[in-house]
């Protein structure tokens, strides 16, 4: 019987052939390759994975999230249809949270209609059965046709799984991307007397004493410059050292700017980040702990820093109103998070009153989630000033 081949043993015969490759190939190799991918195969979310997100944390979260849509769509387009779209639903929980308060709403849930941009059939399957509360017995097209799955929930709502966000159908649509661009691949560099110049992964051929040559990675410069170094180092923190940039980010908010600004609408951005970086941010966890990004590739989650500095520029020359970034102790508290926690607390067991006020901690306070994580909004137009900012 043949053994089972790890993601190393594919990115080790690839180097082999090809040569040294960029951090961001790397990236795309260790978390979507079909075969490995991190993402690919298995729920990476919640106490047995390897991080937990802030609607797993709260479903007060997701509800307060229900909130800015439903305030911007009841002002600006009530009676209209209208798509929440999800890039990178998870376990398909803020999405679940998110229509449960649209519930409440009967105009609103005749209207919507929900759109998850998923590449993982693993991670299809959960979230189908998150949002039907049944077993997923629906499998995804073998055809190259998009949307590659749906389904109507009980409520009547249709659900449709997308690979991309360009498979989308255009039209009236607020998007949801709560720690998305994070997990995208980013281009590092290194700041030489030549220049910018693109730092590469390579085989490590090198050995500590007393170990054999195996399978090991290592990171090089690149010995001239790059597609990257050469087309986008204008975008470049000026004075560091250090720099990363991710291509597919400016890309894919370019996409929804267009569309927001073309269809109506919004988008709401949530991630760990900064308006400024100056130095190589890609990390790695495994169950819950740091690890090393060029060991075990294809087993834990490697991230990056969401650089919200370049998003404003790119979203700028796209003429839409971009807002923020707001921290996310700031935007919860204005979209009325201690208000909503007082009144579930009101009704709570012992046992939910203190997970309602551990999720509330976490989420909100300075030295956890409170400033790490922040939001930004796009609108039609910058005179489009959405909820709370």
């Amino acid at each position: 019987m043949a053994s089972v081949r790890s993601g190393m043993d594919y990115i080790y015969d690839r180097l082999k052939v090809a040569g040294p490759i960029t951090v961001a190939d790397y990236m795309k190799e260790c978390l979507i390759s079909p075969l490995t991918g991190y993402y690919m195969q298995k729920d990476v979310f919640g106490a047995k994975g390897d991080y937990t997100t802030s609607p797993e944390i709260s479903q007060i979260f997701g509800e307060l999230l229900a909130v800015w849509v439903l305030a911007d769509w009841m002002v600006n387009n009530e009676d209209k249809p209208f798509q929440l779209v999800e890039l990178g639903p998870g376990r398909g929980t803020l999405s679940k949270d998110i229509l449960r308060v649209f519930g409440q709403f009967k105009q609103t849930h005749q209207k919507v209609s929900l759109h998850l941009i998923e590449m993982s059939p693993a991670m299809s399957r959960l979230q189908e059965e998150t949002l039907t509360g049944n077993k997923s017995t629906s499998a995804p097209s073998a055809e190259l046709i998009s949307p590659y799955k749906s389904c109507t929930l009980a409520s009547g709502v249709e659900v449709h799984w997308y690979l991309s966000v360009k498979d989308v159908p255009k039209g009236l649509s607020y998007f949801i991307a709560h720690e998305f661009f994070d997990a995208l691949p980013v281009h590092q560099f290194m700041k030489t007397p030549q220049g910018w110049r693109e730092v590469m992964v390579d085989r490590d051929l090198t050995a500590a004493e007393g170990e054999e040559v195996g399978n090991a990675l290592r990171f090089v410069l690149a010995p001239g410059p790059t597609l990257a170094s050469s087309n986008f180092s204008h975008l470049l923190p000026e004075g560091a050292e250090q720099g990363e940039l991710c291509l597919e980010g400016m890309s894919l908010v370019t996409e929804l700017a267009e569309r927001v600004r073309d269809h109506g609408g919004g988008a709401l951005i949530a991630d760990y980040g900064e308006t400024e970086i100056k130095k190589h941010t890609l990390r790695s966890f495994k169950q819950h702990q740091a690890h090393d990004v060029l060991k075990e590739p294809g087993t834990a989650d490697l991230t990056a820093d969401v650089n919200y500095g370049v998003i404003q520029k790119v979203v700028s020359a796209v003429g839409v109103g971009c807002h923020g970034p707001m921290n996310q102790n700031k935007f919860l508290h204005k979209m009325g998070i201690r208000r909503r926690l007082e009144v579930l607390l009101q009704k709570a067991t012992p046992t939910q009153a203190k997970d309602l006020l551990s999720g509330y901690e976490m989420l909100t306070h300075p030295e956890q989630m409170g400033t790490r994580y922040k939001f930004l909004a796009l609108t039609p137009s910058s005179q489009h000033i959405p909820t709370p900012f």
